[in-house]
């Protein structure tokens, strides 16, 4: 073992370091302190200007929960963003849970590389139509979903199912883990995937869909734009909605009153909230201020800001991974395990990143 971790400390990736600590949720500080040394020497574990020895190698990995060999170089370094991750709530998420999640997607990326030396995943085909950070009267982000939706040959009407057709496209769709609930639905490019990483607890179909619209929006518009700004949220508001309900297709078929019934219909029809039709009835002019506020006053009284009434469609799954690994599986009886190894993830954040659903049974070894 003395010697597999001198061979580890040799090829010591301060950068999988820093992956490793922010996956803990851990500042340089607290790590120093699990392993008896000084943050400085963390830094500089991680800056690659100094080597641990093989003993330190052992007592990260036993801090971090993670095998020793994921601190192994590899070919490539872990993905660099080629945006800044989008968080919605910035102010209210702290910097350890960003630099977590951030990390978390940055893993899952690396989990997408290397299950793709044995598959072919779809080509990357996603739009860039960057929008000035400054933009609140024109148009540019409706334009911008329709150049998406042209694009990608989505036909008049409701978009089917969103998280598939965006994996068709090349993009990265996951869960993030119940530990890291708090952040809400984010996304981020990378030269290898654009990703968008799903809430685990938003067990809402329509709600989900919205989301996966509104990261689209910052992965298509935001190559540049600082995140979590009024005017940014709104432009990716606003680009889901066009996307999800275009402008010329629905104006007509929206109500100017609050007919909660023809709300219903449309609600089924195109995949969308009440809430969602409301507000897009008030931005196209068809419902005015007024009924749209007593509209939102009922919509609230009634507790269905957190539950809408009607039939609720099981959330949209992610699919690539998983089917990818089922493929490998039949194909060369290559399991997960060998795969988890192969990454060099631990087992549990692959199961979660590789997985159809939001939860995952580790006792049972399987995903729900």
């Amino acid at each position: 073992m003395t010697e597999r971790l001198g061979d580890i400390a040799a090829f010591f990736d301060g950068g999988r370091l820093t992956l490793a600590r922010q996956l803990a949720g851990l500042r340089k500080n607290a790590l120093a302190a699990l392993i008896q040394k000084t943050p400085t020497a963390v830094a500089a574990y991680e800056s690659g200007t100094k080597r641990p020895a093989p003993a330190t190698v052992g007592a990260l990995a036993i801090a971090l929960e993670v095998a020793p060999g994921f601190f192994l170089a590899r070919k490539q370094s872990f993905p660099v963003a080629a945006t800044v991750p989008h968080f919605r709530s910035l102010r209210s998420t702290s910097q350890i849970s960003r630099d977590q999640a951030y990390s978390y997607g940055c893993l899952a990326v690396d989990i997408a590389t290397t299950i793709e030396r044995h598959v072919e995943f779809p080509k990357r085909d996603l739009p860039s139509y960057p929008v000035s950070t400054e933009e609140t009267g024109g148009r540019a982000p409706e334009e911008a979903a329709s150049l998406l939706r042209k694009q990608w040959e989505i036909p008049e009407g409701p978009v089917g199912h969103l998280v598939r057709l965006t994996e068709s496209h090349g993009g990265l769709v996951v869960f993030s883990p119940l530990d890291n609930a708090t952040v809400d639905a984010y996304s981020f490019d990378t030269p290898e995937w654009p990703i968008i990483l799903l809430n685990p607890l938003k067990d809402d179909y329509y709600r989900q869909r919205f989301d996966v619209a509104h990261e689209l929006g910052h992965l298509v518009m935001h190559v540049d734009a600082e995140p979590g700004g009024r005017i940014v949220e709104d432009q990716a508001h606003r680009f889901a909605a066009e996307l999800l309900m275009p402008a010329d297709e629905i104006a007509e078929q929206l109500p100017s009153r609050a007919d909660w019934r023809r709300l219903g219909q449309l609600k089924q029809h195109w995949n969308v909230s009440l809430q969602a039709l409301l507000f897009r009835a008030r931005t196209l002019g068809v419902m005015s201020d007024v009924t749209y506020r007593n509209a939102m006053v009922t919509v609230s009284s009634k507790g269905w800001r957190r539950r809408e009434p009607g039939p609720m469609p099981l959330l949209e799954r992610p699919s690539l991974l998983p089917r990818a690994i089922e493929l490998i599986r039949a194909e060369t009886e290559v399991d997960e395990l060998a795969l988890a190894s192969e990454c060099q993830a631990p087992l549990e954040l692959f199961r979660t990143i590789t997985s159809r659903s939001p939860t995952v049974d580790y006792r049972a070894g399987s995903t729900k």
